[in-house]
């Protein structure tokens, strides 16, 4: 997987609408990591490492915790992606954070770096272990790693009250499973973490609920997203019906059970690098 590669290995593709399905996912998640990114240590003056930065979303969280006097520095392969963060770091006004297109296995290490971050990156890459190890030298002794990961079961269980829901969240789940994503790691963090040669980390879960419109949308634009994985997996849409009226639809069924639905369960793991022993 190189930077000349870049839709390798990733499931949900670079079009425009994927890129406003993960500015409104960035939204809705901003709370919950940047309350991770604050428990692990992250704050002013830092040097931060953002892993598949997408369109910038957590490189301008984390631009906003460090300060002016810090520097946020993400790395993404898709040069789309990577104009469109541009542009939005220079329309927030936000300086101290710069994009580069690379590989997360071929970051340059010229000088380390305080934290290195990342949220939905490890799910998507080949060798989530060996993509730790390598950032984990990128990092000074002392410092920090912190990552936002998924974790399909508790969405999976959660949904199976509604119909529909449930069967667009299953076709979700296996598709992204037949793609390569790893739709279970947020629990293999622990683990992942100590084979990197980390201490344990401190790990917790968060679940988003909710009922409002645009919430219970999020799951027929990530499917509009998957659609070409769809095809490509051998899979069906047929048994969800109509495509176009399917949010009006989910929308009725999340109304009339007078109750809430989930987004994806995040686990949150963050651990210290440890410092070099004295002599």
């Amino acid at each position: 997987m190189t930077a000349s590669d870049p839709t390798r290995h990733y499931s949900l593709g670079y079009t425009d609408a994927e890129h406003e399905r993960l500015i409104w996912q960035a939204s809705r998640l901003a709370p919950l990591t940047a309350r991770l990114f604050l428990e692990a240590g992250i704050g002013r003056g830092q040097r931060v490492l953002d892993l598949g930065s997408g369109v910038g979303d957590v490189a301008m969280l984390v631009a906003r915790m460090v300060g002016p006097s810090g520097e946020v520095v993400g790395v993404e392969r898709d040069s789309r992606s990577i104009a469109r963060a541009r542009a939005r770091t220079t329309e927030a006004g936000l300086r101290n954070v710069s994009f580069i297109q690379s590989d997360v296995t071929e970051i340059p290490g010229d000088k380390p770096f305080d934290a290195a971050v990342g949220r939905f990156i490890l799910e998507f890459v080949p060798d989530p272990l060996a993509t730790l190890a390598t950032v984990c030298r990128l990092v000074r002794p002392g410092g920090v790693l912190a990552f936002h990961e998924p974790c399909y079961g508790p969405f999976l269980l959660l949904s199976a009250h509604l119909p529909l829901w449930s069967a667009s969240a299953s076709l979700i789940h296996q598709t992204l499973l037949r793609s390569g994503a790893h739709t279970e790691i947020g629990l293999e963090l622990h683990r992942f973490f100590l084979e990197a040669g980390l201490p344990g980390p401190a790990v917790h879960m968060e679940i988003l609920l909710d009922s409002k419109p645009d919430f219970g949308r999020w799951t027929y634009d990530l499917l509009c997203s998957l659609r070409p994985q769809i095809q490509q997996q051998n899979l069906s849409l047929e048994h969800l019906g109509d495509l176009g009226t399917l949010p009006e639809r989910l929308r009725a069924e999340i109304d009339a059970s007078k109750t809430v639905v989930p987004f994806v369960a995040l686990v949150g793991a963050w651990s210290r690098k440890p410092a070099v022993p004295s002599s």
